[in-house]
């Protein structure tokens, strides 16, 4: 079976986009696997299909990790599919609502950048003094659309993302089906730098979008910084998340604003 396919990457988290619409594609696990495979394949960190919406939205977006599990939610996927979709519409749309496991998502469209209104955050925990390795951290935790646990440190340079990042995301206080791990550090009040390891991937990205949102969510509740924060990634790029406290420890609408580019488009056969 050959495949059309469009490489893209929003901050330097890249996918594979695939267009679904018309459901005739049934990928396995492991074809999931081997076009995401960066040596053998095409290379991502996910994979992303454009199906038909069953629960009043615009579009469906099915969303995988690199290791062909199906995940609920991914900040920097959702961006690349709202801007993968509009260039389907020959770039004529302003706004879609596409659906998630996660629940329903906005994007609007300016230019090559794009803004996406994320689900609700919940699960909200603040400073548990957990063992990981051979050291105690403080680690808050939130789940943005996914699970994820956040530590912040002084030198995000040296932090051993890889130790770390396993040991967090297979971390007993996650279970049973783990959690992202991200390092962040305070550059300026409001504007923070951050490292992530994926659950999915099981390796650091260059960005992660939910992982973002937790990251600064957690800013918010350390300093008080206000909307939007500043984050910087690895991959170079600095993006905006935006959000409206209602209560203690709640928010609603939260938005995730950066880059979604186009790499290549290509033909590929599994």
């Amino acid at each position: 079976m050959t495949l059309n396919f469009t490489k893209m990457n929003g901050a330097g988290n890249d996918f594979v986009m695939l267009d679904n619409r018309d459901l005739s594609l049934a990928l396995t696990k492991d074809q999931i696997e081997k076009l995401c495979d960066r040596h053998r394949g095409i290379g991502a960190d996910g994979l992303l299909c454009v199906e038909p919406a069953t629960e009043g939205g615009d579009f469906k977006m099915r969303y995988y990790n690199a290791d062909g599990g199906e995940a609920e939610m991914c900040g920097n996927g959702a961006r690349c599919f709202g801007r993968f979709v509009n260039l389907l519409h020959a770039g004529t749309l302003t706004k879609i609502r596409f659906e998630t496991l996660a629940g329903m998502i906005s994007a609007e469209f300016e230019g090559d950048q794009v803004r996406i209104n994320m689900s609700a955050p919940h699960s909200l925990k603040l400073a548990q003094e957990l063992p990981v390795s051979k050291a105690t951290l403080t680690v808050h935790s939130v789940n943005t659309g996914v699970p994820h646990a956040v530590v912040y440190v002084e030198d995000l340079d040296h932090v051993p993302v890889l130790e770390w990042g396993a040991a967090l995301r297979y971390h007993e206080a996650f279970k049973p089906k783990g959690t992202n791990a991200n390092f962040a550090k305070v550059l300026a009040p409001g504007s923070i730098s951050i490292r992530t390891y994926e659950r999915g991937v099981e390796g650091e990205t260059l960005a992660c979008g939910t992982g973002m949102v937790a990251c600064a969510l957690i800013h918010h509740e350390l300093t008080g910084a206000p909307s939007p924060v500043s984050v910087l990634v690895k991959g170079g790029d600095t993006l905006r998340i935006g959000f409206t406290e209602t209560a203690p420890h709640e928010y609603t609408d939260v938005t995730l604003f950066g880059p979604a580019d186009v790499v290549f488009n290509g033909t590929v056969s599994i």
